[in-house]
């Protein structure tokens, strides 16, 4: 259906893939994993003939396969409305079936000498007929999809223009569905979708019949979706298939590296045990020589020392052919609240408090306590409101009605979800050295943790990427000792195994969190308690399957 053969890639000096292989079958669910910046996105390029390998090839089979690709940022006509973007091609197919019509009824009254051309042109036409056909999707499948990707309330002849970042992103989405392609390349399609629509997504992944390539930092969606784990390895710029979903994969991974530490303190047994045997030999022979002078004992000695050599020799052949490398601890971002100020019992207090833009609420009568130490997910659909409530917490935006209450000693720090609050102009080392006052090498350390290093924390601010702007913010957050933290959508950018550290590094702070997040494995890692958006204000449940025993799911 799909293979991937000896694909190599660089940017000038740097190797982003090498000797990549893999085959894609009928019904596979590939899940593609790596830290961020390994060359995902780089190869579904390639794969989508967006770019052009350095070396290998990528085949499909047949050649015309459909193929549909999610990319993470989507541009639109200007004019362009969401009917149109969604290619439901009425008038498209209309003209294919005209064409057919018109080449049949040439054909039935054609001389002898244009039949065959007649012919070839019919079998053109019907072709094309049938592959118009088998993408096309009328206006009541569009509807359905959207419906499950929370679009519900957006008419098809709204203007793309008007729709937010996520909306576009989750239309973007429905469009590839729609295509019903045979192969799915997907790249990062849950950033902005809530828990309903990544469970919808989820059911259509699991009976879709074509085959499916999937960047995602989603554990849940990678457990419940996919079949395969393809690793894509930052050091070897290769990939590593392990069958199963990502909880066999990290079994797989475990193992590997406890075989690996077994195999290196072995060979380490080993190394010492010769160089110890090599100064014996080397010692006594010493010893020998020095006490005599008589030419058979000396040569005896000489005999002893040349014994030493053969066996240090034998050891370095050894290694030479078959070394164990120590195992290295993957680079990962070090997240650590050190020195948190003490708040008082109740942090937050929302007391009828009602939220919303030019006199219209989105949520009204909201009432809820935030009290010390509390790590509290707030969820709902996307557009319902989840932002708005924490710009007015933050003080940023007035409430419509009712009060917002600090509790005494609360230092606030705000993680925005468009990451607005930090300058394009600015560095990663400006931007940590105007909150906390630390030396120049201290502050370069503090960023390492943050995955900033050498010349990294001399970039600006504007040319980071999503990832890195998401880290720089969270040193920010780090670095003023809050106690209090508003994080909006904090994980969306970070790689898995980053969002694990952001996870022990929640359950190590001392203070108070309420976050905005729809990673399902992360919410139940990390939440004490859910505030979930329904029926126009905030409800609080205790996890997850309370709230879905609440709705009756």
């Amino acid at each position: 259906m799909l293979q991937v053969s000896s694909v190599h890639k660089r940017y000038d000096d740097q190797v982003v893939l090498a000797d990549v292989s893999f085959i894609v079958n009928p019904g596979d669910r590939l899940g593609l994993v790596g830290p961020n910046g390994c060359g995902k996105t780089t190869l579904l390029r390639i794969i989508a003939g967006q770019e052009e390998p350095d070396r290998g090839s990528v085949r499909l089979s047949p050649a015309n396969l459909r193929l549909g690709y999610l990319e993470q940022g989507l541009t639109y006509r200007a004019d362009e409305t969401v009917g149109e973007a969604l290619h439901l091609g009425e008038d498209e197919l209309a003209a294919a079936e005209q064409q057919l019509q018109e080449v049949a009824g040439a054909l039935a009254t054609a001389s002898e000498g244009e039949r065959s051309r007649l012919e070839d042109a019919y079998s053109r036409a019907l072709a094309e007929l049938e592959a118009l056909a088998a993408q096309h999707s009328s206006a009541h499948d569009a509807l359905a999809v959207l419906a499950g990707l929370g679009l519900k309330d957006v008419a098809l002849e709204t203007p793309v223009a008007t729709l937010s970042g996520g909306q576009k992103t989750r239309l973007g989405l429905a469009r590839i569905l729609l295509a019903r392609p045979q192969v799915l390349l997907l790249d990062e399609p849950t950033n902005h979708l809530d828990i309903d629509a990544l469970e919808w997504l989820e059911g259509w992944l699991q009976a879709y019949r074509g085959a499916a390539l999937i960047v995602s930092h989603d554990r849940s969606l990678l457990d419940r979706a996919v079949n395969t784990i393809l690793e894509l390895d930052p050091r070897s710029h290769t990939v590593t298939a392990y069958p199963g979903a990502y909880d066999d994969y990290l079994a797989a991974k475990q193992r590997e590296l406890d075989d690996q530490w077994s195999a290196y303190k072995d060979q380490q047994d080993r190394i010492a045990r010769v160089n110890e045997d090599v100064r014996r030999l080397t010692n006594y022979a010493g010893s020998i020589e020095r006490g005599t002078t008589h030419f058979h004992i000396r040569k005896i000695a000489k005999g002893i020392a040349r014994r030493a050599v053969v066996q240090r020799r034998r050891l370095e052949r050894e290694l030479d052919e078959a070394r164990v490398d120590k195992p290295e601890p993957t680079w990962q971002m070090k997240l650590e609240f050190v020195d948190t100020p003490e708040s008082g019992q109740d942090v937050l207090i929302l007391d009828a408090v009602s939220v919303g833009y030019g006199g219209a609420p989105l949520l009204t009568g909201v009432n809820q306590l935030l009290r010390s130490g509390e790590r509290v997910a707030l969820i709902g659909p996307n557009g319902a409101g989840k932002t708005t409530l924490l710009r007015a917490i933050t003080g940023e935006l007035a409430p419509l009605a009712g009060r917002v209450r600090l509790g005494a000693g609360v230092h606030l720090g705000y993680y925005s979800q468009e990451q607005e609050n930090l300058d394009p102009e600015s560095t990663p080392f400006a931007t940590i050295a105007a909150v906390a006052p630390l030396s120049e090498t201290d502050t370069r350390s503090f960023l390492h943790y943050f995955l900033f290093a050498g010349d990294d924390v001399f970039k600006p601010v504007g040319s980071l990427s999503y990832g890195e702007r998401a880290r720089l913010v969270l040193a920010r957050l780090v670095a003023t000792g809050c106690n209090l933290l508003l994080l909006d959508e904090p994980i969306n950018h970070l790689d898995i195994p980053s969002r694990a550290n952001f996870e022990r590094a929640m359950a190590a702070f001392d203070g108070t969190v309420l976050a905005v997040v729809h990673d399902r494995y992360f919410i139940r890692q990390f939440a004490s308690r859910l505030w979930v958006i329904e029926a126009g204000t905030v409800a609080s449940y205790v996890d997850l399957d309370d709230w879905r025993r609440g709705r009756g799911g």
